[in-house]
């Protein structure tokens, strides 16, 4: 019998992190990092603590945070796993256990913290 091979999922991860990363990651950093703050385009109460709660404490926006939380971290798991080989080191279960292993400690302490803020 033919030993099944779990790359699909962690490819998976790191092209759904990669197309989420390409197509969000540029706008939520001129949004919160500069628009916001700065009063450029978009007023500062945007970004309040009642509405980033309210947010928070809606599923859809429970759902839009582990989204990019959790697929971010499982892309820089696989793409730092895979540059390993271009900086001399060759890829062993202890290398990837650290990047994988990091990448799922943060996935379920993002789901924590996100379901720590309530509905």
């Amino acid at each position: 019998m033919k030993k099944r091979s779990n790359a699909p999922i962690f490819w998976a991860l790191f092209g759904g992190g990669g197309m989420l990363s390409a197509l969000t990651g540029p706008v939520l950093i001129f949004i919160t990092g500069i628009a916001v703050p700065l009063g450029f385009l978009l007023p500062h109460e945007l970004m309040s603590y009642p509405r980033m709660l309210a947010f928070s404490q809606n599923i859809i926006g429970k759902l839009c945070i582990l989204a990019v939380i959790i697929l971010y971290l499982w892309h820089a798991a696989h793409r730092i796993f895979k540059s390993l080989h271009d900086v001399g080191i060759h890829p062993s279960p202890a290398s990837k256990m650290a990047c994988y292993g990091t990448a799922f400690i943060g996935s379920v302490l993002a789901i924590y913290a996100v379901l720590a803020v309530g509905f």
